[in-house]
């Protein structure tokens, strides 16, 4: 007899099954693939508890291993696991988690098995909480989140045909021709690509605006520089009429001046003629009184 340890012991690591899926119908399926997985590991870089598969093999089952009944989801999202690298997922090595998110893009192969069987594994098996489907060439696009009752209960879409996912807290949409992230805010989620695109048109558009502000500034300072031209001349004007006031007011002064010595001159002139005149008048007085002597005499 052996016990359960040393049965366990003699088991195979499964986590070295490889993954057993058949190629991608065709680009436009390998570029929604990539774009799916990008965006997704871009916007969660910082996060360390998720996978993603693309286009891997879940093994779910031994009698599954034995069937070669495998099934792989074109992508599907593990939460609440260690992000690291995988050949497949495998659930009794990965403490029987399975996928809680599952995104599988039709084509004419699949379409059909992707609406039904799967549809019915994926609910009633893995009981994965959220499917949906998507169609590159068509557009066809469809969601279902796991009920109360265990049932897929088909995700209402937003006025701009956005399905909710209450997994990624992202919508998922359909924008020119592509299956995208959409934040709740209505953004598009960037691949790195992109984001670095963004990243370089917003640098630019600093610049842009650094170089419009330098300018405004340059302008400013060269208007300031006027206004100082402006009031240096203002003050040049104003200290010449300043001046030219005291050159007025010093003549004004000597022209004063020179009427008050004239007028004392005049003063004077009259003074000296009243004088003049009085003296006249004294000696006219004293030649008649000497006249009359005479007469006085005779």
């Amino acid at each position: 007899m052996l016990t359960a340890q040393q049965v366990h012991a003699l088991m195979p690591d499964a986590t070295e099954l490889m993954s057993d899926e058949p190629e991608m119908e065709s680009s436009l399926h390998y570029e929604q693939l990539a774009l799916l997985v990008s965006c997704l590991e871009w916007l969660w870089r910082d996060h360390q508890d998720f996978f993603i598969g693309a286009n891997l093999t879940v093994y779910y089952s031994r009698e599954q291993l034995k069937n070669r009944d495998f099934r792989g989801p074109d992508f599907f999202l593990v939460k609440r696991t260690e992000r690291k690298p995988r050949n497949s997922w495998v659930t009794w090595e990965e403490g029987g988690r399975y996928p809680s998110l599952i995104i599988e893009l039709l084509s004419d192969s699949t379409a059909g098995v992707d609406r039904t069987t799967k549809k019915d594994l994926y609910q009633n098996h893995w009981q994965t909480r959220e499917y949906f489907w998507f169609s590159p060439k068509t557009l066809e696009f469809c969601g279902f989140r796991l009920g109360s009752t265990g049932v897929y209960e088909a995700i209402v879409p937003t006025d701009q045909g956005w399905l909710w996912s209450q997994e990624l807290d992202l919508y998922l949409g359909v924008r020119q021709g592509q299956l995208r992230y959409v934040d709740p805010q209505g953004q598009p989620v960037p691949t790195l690509q992109e984001f670095n695109r963004l990243e370089i048109q917003r640098a630019e558009l600093e610049c842009r605006r650094a170089d419009a502000e330098a300018q405004r500034a340059n302008t400013e300072a060269q208007r300031a520089d006027t206004e100082t031209q402006r009031a240096d001349t203002e003050t040049q004007r104003a200290d010449t009429e300043t001046q030219r006031a005291d050159t007025e007011t010093q003549r004004a002064d000597t022209e004063t001046q020179r009427a008050e010595a004239e007028a004392r001159k005049a003063e004077a002139e009259a003074q000296r003629a009243n004088e003049a005149e009085a003296r006249a008048v004294a000696m006219e007085m004293e030649v008649q009184r000497l006249r009359a002597q005479l007469q006085g005499r005779d």
